[in-house]
């Protein structure tokens, strides 16, 4: 059993998200799609460590965030796929980014699916969230389908348009 400093909501979310590193990882896997331990350590902007990375794999799935699978195309290497529980975390993560871009400054390119997540509130969300579902959980984790759900590229590719033409907000 796992003692925790207090039941504070936020101490408990610290206590498993507060590192340097996991939400990086869950971003990386949630928005860039990548699901292999080769492709979190050599795709990461931030270039985290080996030995980093394979600690924050094993505290991640131990706390139910990720699960890790054996990939039937090579026997040596893992799938990671994230869990009900990390897709939970979506609205969080958009709040985070929204934030980050518009008080820390964080690139336009780096900020683009929360902020076009945030601008498309709730529904863009859940479709989003229904998308991860499918792809990590299997398709019967949808909770509507997919064609009654808002598009996620559309909305990307309508943020990006903006974006890039000098529209205001």
């Amino acid at each position: 059993m796992t003692t925790h400093r207090s039941a504070c909501p936020l101490n408990l979310a610290v206590e498993v998200l507060g590192d340097r590193w996991s939400l990086l990882v869950l971003r990386d896997v949630m928005f860039a799609g990548r699901r292999h331990y080769r492709e979190l350590l050599l795709a990461s902007d931030e270039h985290i460590s080996t030995k980093l990375l394979a600690d924050r794999l094993r505290s991640l799935t131990a706390a139910g965030l990720l699960t890790r699978v054996a990939d039937p195309t090579h026997r040596q290497k893992g799938i990671y796929s994230l869990t009900e529980r990390s897709i939970g975390l979506l609205p969080t993560l958009v709040q985070l980014g929204v934030w980050s871009h518009r008080e820390l400054s964080a690139s336009d390119e780096l900020s683009r699916y929360a902020e076009t997540l945030a601008r498309g509130g709730p529904e863009l969300q859940a479709s989003f969230m229904d998308d991860l579902r499918e792809t990590h959980l299997g398709a019967d984790a949808r909770r509507r389908p997919s064609e009654d759900s808002p598009s996620v590229a559309q909305a990307l590719a309508a943020y990006d348009a903006e974006t890039t033409d000098g529209s205001p907000d």
